[in-house]
């Protein structure tokens, strides 16, 4: 399957691309790069976050499939299109596959910051669907509401130790 867009990795390095919605937040988290990498690489934030990831990969890489189940019924299938894993930072952007209801691209970056981690989400994506297109407004108080949740999510995570996804 290819890609619902044209822009891949724009969420990398750069400006977001013009035409789509912009959603970006920052959070500065109370621990070492490494424990939050973990639990970002591994698919610990999707699962706490109740996306119950299903990879083909069990770490975040470049050609990962990974399908999200949302509540029981909604897949949402996306693939990893970058990720690096350095001493200063550590992340991934994946974008979005056909049966996704947004079209676009969503990025999770972890960069050391001393003895701390800065964690940015930052994605640009625009309704995939007919569905999603009459939904638009929900659709994007969800979206930013889903933003929100990742950050908090992770705070959380590094509070109480991480989750494996099931297999």
């Amino acid at each position: 399957m290819d890609l619902t867009y044209p822009e891949t990795g724009a969420t990398r390095a750069g400006p977001l691309p013009p035409g789509y919605r912009h959603l970006e937040r920052t959070a500065v988290l109370d621990a070492p790069l490494a424990r939050p990498a973990e639990i970002l690489m591994t698919w610990g934030l999707h699962e706490r976050c109740g996306l119950h990831p299903e990879a083909t990969g069990p770490r975040a890489a470049v050609g990962v499939d990974v399908r999200l189940r949302f509540a029981g019924v909604m897949r949402i299938p996306c693939r990893v299109v970058w990720a690096e894993e350095t001493a200063e930072v550590t992340g991934f952007g994946y974008g979005s596959l056909p049966g996704h209801p947004e079209r676009g691209e969503a990025a999770f970056l972890l960069e050391a910051v001393g003895d701390r981690t800065r964690f940015t989400v930052r994605s640009f994506s625009v309704p995939g669907t007919f569905a999603s297109r009459l939904a638009a407004p929900v659709a994007r108080a969800l979206q930013t509401r889903a933003t929100e949740r990742w950050l908090t999510a992770m705070a959380a995570a590094l509070r109480l130790g991480p989750i494996r996804p099931k297999r």
